[in-house]
């Protein structure tokens, strides 16, 4: 009888050990499989599931609103008090803000279906396809600086933009000056709405 007691015991204590040995394989595994988790990622799981969110830029600025598209390296954020998207490179933010359940819902192990060429599409390509348009834009910059322009076309590192005044179709006449900026330098541009 004694003998049983303390082989039980000894089991017991056995496959305490092996479920704690287990479980902490379990946890690095999570670590490891989060630790390898893009903010791309991330950010797609966040439009997936139309969570509100608030992004914060370099240089302070907040804004408000829920994700519309995430590309290569940029979204677009659609605000409630605009008609406007606002764009930006990921490369600008400095944080997104959202409430803990969406938060925690970002880190879930479930794959997101392939949304194909706009995954792609850089911030690049987005201009580029602005200029074929000719599409009027507000233009931030990260050294605070607004201006409004069309863009005229876009490099691999810059674009070129015809500026104009708000509400002036890009005309020689309305064109007060051109200027090359460096997509580094790029805070956001808006656009308007339907534009993506």
């Amino acid at each position: 009888m004694h003998w049983d007691r303390l082989f039980e015991d000894l089991e017991g204590q056995l496959a305490a050990e092996w479920e704690a040995e287990r479980a902490a394989l379990d946890a690095e595994s999570e670590r490891l499989r989060i630790s390898r988790l893009p903010l791309l990622t991330r950010l797609r799981l966040l439009q997936r599931d139309d969570a509100p969110i608030a992004i914060r830029l370099a240089g302070g600025e907040r804004h408000a609103g829920r994700l519309r598209a995430v590309g290569a390296d940029w979204l677009a954020l659609e605000m409630p008090e605009s008609s406007q998207a606002l764009i930006t490179p990921v490369a600008a933010l400095t944080g997104v803000e959202t409430h803990h359940g969406a938060l925690l819902d970002t880190l879930a192990d479930v794959p997101l279906p392939a949304d194909g060429v706009r995954d792609r599409m850089s911030i690049g390509f987005l201009l580029r396809d602005f200029a074929r348009r000719r599409l009027a834009l507000r233009v931030a910059l990260t050294d605070g600086e607004r201006m409004h322009g069309t863009v005229d076309r876009a490099g691999e590192d810059h674009f070129d933009l015809a500026l104009h005044d708000a509400g002036e179709a890009r005309r020689a006449a309305a064109v007060q000056a051109f200027r090359m900026v460096p997509l580094n330098a790029l805070l956001w541009v808006r656009t308007a709405s339907g534009v993506l």
